[in-house]
């Protein structure tokens, strides 16, 4: 019997066919289930290869890493510069990581598995290596900088590059932290949108975080302005705040001073350049004075000449001034001021006190009855 198509019939029977060929719906996995034995197969074959072709690729980069820093070695011993032992030792680390980033980077052609992987890590590990391989290539250079400085002959002009280099190099390294973390923070979805919420709604909050890092720009510029202007220097003899000392260490928000009995005073830039203080050696020389108290009646030609004589000896006298003055004249004393310079506060020191023990010796032996018994 011959059935229409359309029938119900037909339609009953034509399902009931195709019904046979479905496949059965599967039931839901569970968590808690196991993988199959034929799961694990695939996974664990997979993994392997995957192993297999990153590790390959990183032995190849560590093997010509390793013949290519042991070749810039040798020539660096052999070589007079310091300049390139510094540079090997500094470039050292980054550029063995970097290839081995771009060993696997060209692993990924070969095996999906480690694309997929490497697709997730390189937005964070690529910016860090640039960042470390800049880092390591403004520390060769800084230090190249202040090789030549040291080789300069004139004091001022080395101490006024070396406080350049030693600022500038600080705001490069802050610069280059700063950026490389930004870099890597683009790659965090989550980052993103909360940095585009925040720029989005910055009205209140943008004035509450500005008025909160205002000290520390305030510090900053100031740290930029001492380099570009150059008020203080990196071994100055200073006085802030009635504490004399030596600039040991400039930063960008605070500079260290050592003081003649060891101990570090420390001075936040904005301080040199919103109150006064005083700089030794900003000019070329300083002058001071020995007090020298003697017995009235006595000649003080003599005592002049003995000590122009005993200060031309002295290898710390610069020749600007040399001078003897009486500055003092009362009943039981006189007072003689002993003047005399010096190229810097160091060794005006060292000469205040040979004239002053030089002197005293003098008078003891020339002139015994001139030395002043009572205050």
């Amino acid at each position: 019997m011959h059935l229409d198509p359309l029938s119900p019939p037909a339609l009953e029977a034509s399902l009931k066919a195709a019904a046979i060929h479905l496949p059965l719906p599967r039931s839901p996995i569970s968590p808690d289930d196991l993988p199959t034995s034929d799961e694990l197969w695939h996974w664990s074959g997979r993994l392997t290869h995957a192993s297999l072709a990153a590790g390959i690729a990183v032995i190849f980069a560590l093997a010509f890493h390793g013949l290519v820093f042991f070749a810039l070695r040798r020539l660096a011993r052999r070589s007079d510069a310091v300049a390139d032992s510094v540079a090997v030792a500094q470039l050292n680390q980054p550029v063995r990581w970097s290839l081995v980033a771009m060993a696997i980077s060209g692993a990924t052609e070969s095996d999906r598995l480690v694309a997929h992987l490497w697709s997730l890590a390189s937005p964070f590990i690529v910016p860090a290596l640039i960042g470390w391989m800049i880092y390591a290539l403004m520390l060769v250079l800084t230090h190249v900088a202040q090789v030549h400085v040291g080789l300069d002959d004139v004091a001022a002009d080395s101490r006024r590059r070396r406080t350049r280099i030693t600022i500038l190099s600080r705001l490069a390294s802050f610069l280059i932290v700063l950026v490389t973390i930004a870099l890597m923070m683009l790659g965090i979805p989550g980052v993103r949108h909360i940095g585009a919420t925040l720029i989005a709604s910055a009205g209140i909050m943008g004035l509450a975080v500005g008025a909160a890092a205002q000290p520390a720009l305030k510090s900053l510029i100031a740290g930029i302005q001492i380099a570009l202007t150059e008020p203080v220097r990196i071994d100055d003899v200073v006085v802030v705040d009635g504490e004399t000392g030596r600039v040991e260490d400039i930063r960008l928000s605070y500079l260290v001073i050592r003081t003649p009995d060891e101990r570090r005073v420390i001075v936040p830039t904005t301080k040199f350049l919103e109150a006064s203080f005083q700089n030794w050696t900003r000019v070329g020389g300083i002058t001071g004075h020995v007090v020298l108290p003697i017995m009235p009646g006595f000649e003080v030609a003599p005592i002049r000449e003995a000590f122009l004589a005993k200060l031309a000896k002295r290898k710390e006298w610069d020749g600007r001034t040399g001078k003897l003055q009486v500055v003092e004249a009362r009943v039981g004393s006189v007072e003689l001021r002993l003047m005399m310079s010096a190229p810097d506060p160091s060794q005006l020191a060292d000469l205040r006190f040979a004239m002053r023990e030089a002197m005293l010796d003098w008078l003891r032996c020339e002139m015994p009855d001139a030395l002043c018994m009572t205050t």
